[in-house]
Order: structure tokens, then sequence, then C-alpha cells
């Protein structure tokens, strides 16, 4: 089992220009069904990848790929003719606000959104407008979704990961990677690792990726990697403290961040006494997660977790 993707999940690529294509290409590597990219002026087009397969962590041996990823005018068209039910942005930031409704528009049920420096008051109104509908956003300015040999939506490095046993989510890209390679070293493996990014207004926040790996069967505990700025930590640790049955571990980057400071991440700055690292540790603990005091620690912490849990 997995949350959000699996091998089954049909991806719409928006976005196909140099960043676009590398990615594109490195996700059919991987295995990930890219059935369609959409350019408003290429339509009728095609793009054409073709390599070995990444069987990182598999028996088996690479294998030649080739694939054409047909263009289309529109997200809504390209649906209709490939029944995609996912699309990974790569547009760039003054235009990727409109690129995610579109997707919402045209019925897209997970939209992952990789572009930084969209501006706060468009991805305002995105969020406004995706109240109440069925389509998810992860993102924007995140690392993506990664299910380990089944679907990698995103930028992460596929060899580092391993199917498994443990949910990862996070605020951070690098972070993520290092927390993968680590459980994977541990011999623990990911069930879903997921990036929410670091903006702050997003689409998915902690909570609503907790709740996804509290309700999968083959998930058996959490790593949460948060960072300095806003309140998203705790509102995560309150939710674990009432509803959460599963081992959590967490870390917390930003410790030494002076008050004031943007520290990476655009939501990654302490203001008005709010969104410290202490606080957001305190409370983390408060509800029986387990946080490991350096990023080096958070396999370390997660193993922590489980044996606390009798996992």
């Amino acid at each position: 089992m997995s949350i959000l993707v699996d091998n089954s999940t049909r991806v719409i690529v928006q976005g196909i220009g140099g960043t676009g294509k590398f990615h594109t290409d490195k996700a059919i590597a991987y295995g990930t069904q890219v059935v369609a990219a959409v350019h408003p002026t290429r339509g009728g087009e095609a793009e054409h990848f073709e390599g070995k397969t990444d069987s990182s962590g598999l028996p088996d041996a690479p294998q030649n790929y080739s694939v054409r990823v047909p263009i289309f005018p529109t997200v809504k068209e390209a649906v209709a003719k490939t029944e995609a039910n996912a699309s990974v942005i790569y547009v760039p930031a003054p235009f990727a606000a409109d690129a995610i409704l579109e997707s919402a528009d045209a019925g897209v049920e997970l939209i992952v959104a990789i572009t930084e420096g969209i501006p706060i008051m468009d991805m305002v109104k995105v969020k406004r407008y995706l109240e109440g509908k069925s389509t998810r956003l992860i993102g924007p300015n995140c690392p993506g979704v990664i299910t380990p040999h089944q679907c990698k939506i995103g930028i992460m490095p596929g060899y580092i990961h391993q199917g498994g046993r443990i949910g990862v989510v996070s605020r951070s890209g690098t972070l993520t990677y290092e927390a993968v390679y680590q459980l994977t070293q541990n011999g623990l493996g990911q069930t879903t690792a997921v990036g929410i990014g670091g903006d702050p207004v997003n689409g998915t926040d902690f909570v609503d990726v907790l709740e996804l790996f509290e309700q999968d069967p083959d998930t058996d505990g959490v790593i949460l990697i948060g960072e300095i700025g806003g309140t998203a930590e705790e509102e995560a640790a309150s939710w674990i403290e009432k509803n959460m049955t599963k081992p959590v571990a967490a870390f917390i980057a930003g410790a030494t961040a002076p008050p004031g400071k943007r520290m990476g991440h655009a939501g990654a700055i302490i203001s008005g006494g709010q969104g410290t690292a202490t606080d957001k540790i305190s409370a983390l603990r408060h509800a029986g997660v387990v946080v490991a005091p350096t990023p080096t620690d958070m396999g370390e912490a997660m193993l922590e977790a489980l044996r606390v849990a009798g996992r």
C-alpha cells in the first residue's frame, strides 16, 4: 500500500522545457506512467524519451525504454485523451498559478507543483479556488511525491528510496532526501515520501498527510520534518496527540536561526515571537514524538519511536 501515488497513477507534465524534460525522463526511467505533456503552442507534437530504466534497489537489471509523450494544447484535452489523474507543474513562477487552476478545472485529482517563487497572493487565490474541490495540491516549492519502485512525481533522486514501512512528510526538500537515505540504510524503507513544500501558502499540510498515513495499513510509522516559521508543526503536534496511533519521529530545522532572519524557504522565518524551533520541538515532544537533535539522527529517532511503540 501507499498514499497519493502508485503504479496506476497517470501523469501529465505541465512545463516541458529544459527542467521539465530532464525530470520527466528521470520519472519515466523510474517507471512512472507519464502519459502526456501540455504546452499552449505545441499541441500535436511529442517528446521522445529513451534510455535505461532505474532499477535501484530492485533485483531486475536495467531495461531499455523508449517512450513517446504526446503534447496537448490544454490540460482538459490531455485528460480526455489519456485518462490522466495527476499532473506535475514545472511552469515558470509567473504562470504557475494559472497552470494549477487549469489542472483543477480539468478535474485532475492530484497536482504536484514543483515551481518555486510563485507569488503569495497568487497562491492565496489558488487556495481559495480549491476549497471544496476534490483536487489535492502538493506544493508549491516542493520536491514532489514518490512511492518507491512505483511512481515518482517530482525532482527527488529515485535511487535512495527503498520500499518499506515508514511514511515521510517534509517541508524541506534536501532534508527529505537525508531522511529517506537514513531510513533505507536502516532497513526501514518508505511507503511514500511527500514533500509539502516550504512556502507559507501551500495546498496540503502536515495534518492532511498524517491522516493519510494513519489510514494506510502498510505504514507502521511516520517521520515528520519541519522548520522554523508558521504554526504547521504545532498544529501537527496537536493532531498527533489526539488522533495518531502510529509512532512518529521528527526533526525541526532552524534551531540556530536568529529571529526576523529568513532562512531558505519563504515560510522559514520567525516573526512576532512565533514559529521558533524551541516551541515546535516542545509541542512535538509533548505529543509523544521522538525528536532528532540533528539531521544525522533522523533514522535513529525513527527506530527509537518504533521501539517505544513496540513495533
